[in-house]
């Protein structure tokens, strides 16, 4: 076993592995993570999954505003002259200065079956994208782009109707499964790398909030997958009378009509060659509603016209 471990994760897609570790009694020498971010109304410091879990084992946690140039965390991390650093969604890009340093490099975790759809989204990227599989991908950490050599590849399958929060969890589970394994096999030096194919890679860039609109204009098809996609963060959404609904889940409807026009007053939608049924909404700075609830105080009805 590595005597001396660092991890690096922000998000809930972390904590499984990172609970793995900890639970095979890894040496885990200190947790870096994003730093609190202030609630849009600044009102509240909003910690990450990550700093969260660590907290509560007292485990030590490190939460730096960014490592580029920070030569007071590069004196630290030289300090504690880590084995090697498992890395999963970290969300922070790492310096040549800080991959050099562990013995045995970093690993990262990557929710793709790289070279497909490298970069800060694979998983919405691939649900919008109606994409039959994904996976996870452990590769050593370089400093381009998700682009150093695969160690291991576990692909899973992705069908219509699953969001971009259940496909997270299952390649969770399945990365906290995988690492230890992986690491062992790093250390007794039987680890094989792959280089990547390049002239395969995708790139699955950070969603915009423009693309977060509805589209009625486009399949139906495509728009479930949009509404999966973006789910549960950051939403896709619709105007009516100015004011913006998130769309949390929906269904494909058989009804056809004027794209954009609700058919029913069941929140239907017309879209191109078909129609889209809302299930669950939430009204802005509102709780979300099943769509049988927030129809009892909504103006929304058949007729009326989303945009």
């Amino acid at each position: 076993m590595f005597k001396k471990i660092v991890f690096m994760g922000t998000p809930n897609f972390a904590v499984p592995i990172l609970n793995s570790l900890y639970k095979n009694g890894s040496p885990i020498l200190a947790v870096y993570s994003q730093p609190p971010k202030k609630s849009m109304r600044g009102q509240k410091i909003n910690k990450s999954a990550v700093q969260i879990f660590s907290e509560n084992l007292n485990l030590n946690i490190r939460t730096p505003d960014f490592l580029n140039n920070n030569f007071e965390e590069l004196e630290y991390f030289k300090s504690i002259s880590p084995d090697i650093v498992i890395v999963a969604a970290y969300g922070m890009l790492i310096p040549k200065e800080f991959l050099k340093l562990p013995k045995y490099g970093f690993l990262n975790i990557h929710a793709s079956l790289l070279p497909k759809w490298r970069g800060a989204a694979p998983v919405q990227r691939a649900i919008m994208n109606l994409d039959e599989v994904t996976g996870i991908s452990i590769i050593k950490l370089v400093d381009k782009l998700d682009a150093g050599p695969i160690m291991f590849k576990k692909e899973i399958e992705l069908n219509k109707e699953i969001n971009t929060e259940q496909a997270l969890n299952k390649l969770s589970r399945l990365s906290s499964e995988i690492i230890l394994d992986c690491l062992d096999l790093v250390e007794i030096g039987k680890a094989k790398f792959v280089e990547q194919d390049n002239s395969q890679a995708t790139y699955a860039k950070k969603i915009t909030n423009e693309e977060c609109k509805a589209d009625w204009k486009m399949e139906p098809i495509y728009i479930i997958a949009k509404i999966n996609g973006l789910y549960p963060h950051p939403t896709a959404h619709f105007f009516f009378e100015g004011e913006r609904y998130k769309i949390h889940k929906a269904e494909l409807s058989n009804l056809e009509g004027k794209t954009g026009t609700l058919l029913d007053d069941n929140l239907t939608v017309a879209c191109k060659s078909g129609s889209v049924k809302i299930l669950e909404i939430q009204r802005q700075g509102k709780k979300v509603q099943k769509v049988k609830e927030f129809l009892l105080g909504s103006k929304m009805k058949k007729g009326s016209i989303l945009s």
